[in-house]
């Protein structure tokens, strides 16, 4: 089994081998390359994305800089937008839906260290070697979520279509679709419905309108 195969069944895992370190610097290089770039270079911001991410559907805009750790463990559905500073440590599989906003500094972190100091340091690996290791969980972000300014979606954690994170909030726990949810640690505040239209705002909603979607 590879190291990069017990990241993906749940197990501990070497950071430090070399086939991981590999991947890694190559996407830490292209996130830095990609950072460099201005928004208007389109052409080259997409040849970067396509070789950084795992999977990116079509019309995203992440607005840079970015940072990926691995790159090819993430993929990223159809207008996804991502404001400055997205980090995505995905050491685990992160998947992102479609029509996703993400507000400034948001960070998803997949990798889980132990708590004791001592297993923190060195454990023993399935080869019998000392070695310092750790363990990942996935991320899976729904359709249509929203994750306000400073948001951090720890590992293993599902949030469902339609949610909407307050800015600040420290998300350790699955949230079920259509919730609004904030807080450290995140937690449910109550459902989304359609009294949340911007319709019942006439005074924000002035000469605009709602697009009719029947």
């Amino acid at each position: 089994m590879s190291e990069e195969q017990r990241i993906f069944d749940g197990l501990l895992f070497n950071p430090g081998h070399p086939d991981l370190k590999k991947i890694k610097l190559n996407a830490h290089k292209l996130s830095q390359q990609y950072s460099n770039t201005y928004e208007d270079q389109v052409e080259e911001r997409e040849a970067l994305l396509s070789e950084l991410i795992g999977g990116k559907g079509e019309r995203c805009f992440l607005q840079g800089p970015i940072f990926f750790h691995y790159g090819l463990h993430t993929e990223i559905g159809d207008h996804f937008f991502a404001n400055y500073n997205l980090t995505v440590q995905d050491d685990a599989k992160v998947k992102i839906g479609n029509h996703a906003s993400f507000g400034p500094n948001v960070t998803i972190v997949t990798p889980v260290h132990p708590f004791i100091a001592s297993e923190r340091r060195q454990m023993i690996d399935q080869h019998q070697v000392p070695n310092s290791l750790c363990y990942a969980k996935p991320v899976t972000i729904g359709n249509d979520v929203w994750l306000s300014a400073n948001v951090t979606v720890c590992g293993g954690v599902t949030i469902g279509d339609g949610c909407v994170i307050g800015a600040g909030s420290v998300v350790t726990q699955d949230i079920p679709a259509n919730s609004f949810a904030a807080g450290v640690p995140c937690k449910v505040i109550r459902p989304i419905t359609e009294l949340d239209s911007m319709r019942f705002k006439p005074e924000i909603l002035a000469d605009c309108s709602i697009l009719d979607n029947e």
